[in-house]
Formats: structure tokens, sequence, C-alpha cells
């Protein structure tokens, strides 16, 4: 930047990127003939034409590497223009840019700084009111709930007992709805963080950990969960608490649309240099030509479990979302309705 920087001071090159690449090409082809003019007129000795043939050659490439290398230091407000946006699209860094030159590059540099920190206010503003409201609806379907549980307790009529029941259903949806609103802006907002470093990942610990959390939902349902995992530990661009969220998230949904009685299968393996998570089960299933529909937000594929457990149509969005974000692919297979089906994780 320094080069920019003096060339910024000359006056007629300070409005425009353009004539100061001019100028130093200018320069840089009148170097060889400056040098050849100030050898033949100063050299008082006979001069032979090779030799003047060799200086000339040794000016043209000197002139040559040496406009080269300034033309490059002339780029260097581009490249950092691009590397302070490429930092705050990957990890939400918010750099400081030289904005004080009146050239197309300050121009530009001023607009990128600008955009940086007009997108990063408008992040948290966004957040800042959602989490509002998401606290005020809290607390507006939170009264009815409240009152409902009331109503069972107080009640004698088994009729106005099912009617507050439905009520405190409902309200619970509200609040899924609700929480899961927060948690994608909390998962968006740390996906876009997170490092892209490799890290050491034993695989028996996060699944031991994502079984663990899902255990209540097995006995509730009386499902089996099988686990074979051939991968002891791998090296991938994901952080162990966002894998065990996908792989807690995965079995669950699962857990929800299996029939009582049921077998989930969780395997771990490598195949052709790639490493492969799958979740399969032997339950509803869905139908084939809707295997991308199931990982829209909010899908109109979301349906009741088979014990009529809700769904709110984000569990699959997010884990997509996730796994993608760390490089890698997440996709569902099925044969039909009511004949399984099987979520594949590849890395």
């Amino acid at each position: 930047m320094r080069f920019y920087q003096k060339l910024s001071q000359i006056s007629f090159l300070k409005k425009s990127y353009a004539f100061k690449f001019l100028f130093v090409a200018f320069v840089g082809i009148h170097i060889p003939l400056i040098g050849i003019l100030f050898f033949v007129l100063y050299v008082n000795t006979a001069i032979a034409p090779s030799s003047i043939l060799l200086f000339s050659l040794v000016m043209t490439l000197l002139a040559t590497g040496i406009t080269l290398l300034l033309l490059n230091k002339l780029i260097k407000p581009i490249s950092v223009a691009s590397r302070a946006l490429d930092n705050y699209r990957e990890n939400r860094v918010l750099s400081n840019l030289p904005i004080q030159y009146t050239d197309e590059a300050g121009t530009l540099m001023l607009n990128i700084q600008e955009s940086i920190y007009e997108t990063e206010s408008f992040i948290k503003e966004k957040q800042d009111l959602i989490f509002m409201l998401s606290h005020d609806l809290k607390n507006f379907a939170g009264n009815p709930q409240g009152l409902a549980k009331l109503i069972i307790q107080e009640s004698n009529s088994d009729s106005v007992k099912n009617l507050a029941e439905l009520i405190c259903q409902s309200t619970d949806l509200q609040f899924r709805y609700i929480e899961n609103f927060i948690k994608l802006l909390k998962e968006q907002d740390e996906v876009t963080r997170i490092t892209q470093e490799s890290k050491l990942l034993y695989i028996n610990d996060i699944v031991a950990i994502a079984v663990e959390q899902v255990s209540q939902r097995l006995l509730q349902k009386n499902i089996k969960l099988e686990t074979d995992i051939k991968v002891e530990k791998e090296l991938l661009n994901i952080d162990e608490s966002f894998m065990t969220q996908v792989l807690v998230n995965l079995i669950v949904n699962a857990i929800k649309f299996s029939y009582q009685g049921g077998i989930v299968k969780v395997k771990v393996f490598k195949e052709d240099e790639k490493l492969y998570f799958t979740i399969s089960d032997s339950g509803l299933g869905f139908d084939r030509n809707h295997k991308e529909e199931i990982f829209k937000k909010f899908t109109k594929m979301s349906k009741l479990g088979t014990a009529n457990e809700t769904s709110t149509g984000l569990g699959l969005y997010l884990c997509k979302k996730i796994i993608e974000r760390h490089g890698g692919k997440l996709f569902a297979t099925s044969e039909g309705k009511n004949r399984g089906a099987v979520f594949t994780i590849v890395f």
C-alpha cells in the first residue's frame, strides 16, 4: 500500500487509478531508452554495436522487472479489499480499510467497508428484533398454557380437560417453533464464524454422546438403536458439538418416523477416501420424488410422527446447512412410503 499511497500524493495522479498504471508503464518503457542515450552520449571510448545491443537488452530486462514489480505493488488496494471481503464472508471479521483515497481503488475500498459494516449492523438488528419478538411470543403463549393447566387441575369435566390439553399441546408446538427460530439464528451465526480448520474427532465419543441424548425417546417408543462404528477417529473441518447436534437431530428424526418396537441403525465407515455416516430406519419413509423437499425450511413435507409427534420443519434444514457449511454433503433416500429412510452424511 506504501507505493500506492506515494503515487496518490502526486496531484495529477491523485484522482485516477488508471493514470497511476499508465504513469508507471510509461516510465518503465522509457527507462531503456534513457539508459541507452546516457550510455552513448557520456561514454568517451568508441562503442561497439554489440556493446550497445547487450546494454539495451540488460536495460530492457531491468526496466521490465522493475515495472512489473511496481505494478504488482500498485494492485495492493484491490487485494486488500478482496481479502477484507473474504474475511467477513468466511469468518465475520470486520476489517478497517484505508478509505481516504479518492480514485477508483479508494472508492472500491470505501464501498466494501461501508457494505460490510451495514451488513453487520443489519444482522445484529435483525437478531435483536427476532429475539425480542420470540421473548414476547413466549410470554403470550405461556399465559393460555398456564390457564389450561389450571383448568386441568381444577375441572372435574373430562371434556373440559380434553380441551385444556389441546390448548397445552398447541402452545407446546408454538414454543417449539419459537425455540427453533432462535436455534436457527444462533447456529447460522456460529457456522459463519467458525474457522475452517481440521480437527481430530473421536467418532465413538461423538456417537455415544448423541445416543445418550436420545435415550429417553428410544425408551418411550421401545425402539432399539444399533451402532456400527468402523472408524475410530478422523480429521474433519467441523466442530465436535456441531457434529453431535446433527447426529442427534437425525436420530430423533428416525425415531419420530419409526413404529413402536422398531430399529434405528447408525453406521460410520470409510469408502474411497470418503467418510460416511448413515442413519437408517424402517418407518414411514417418503416418496422418492420428495428427497430434496424434506430438507427445505418449513417444508410442506413436515408431518406427524408415528406416535403423533409434531414437527416444525426446521430440523433437517439446519442439519443440511451445518454439514454443507463444513464441506460435507447430506442427502436422504427411501424406497417409498412405509419402507423406511436412510440419511447419509459424506465428508
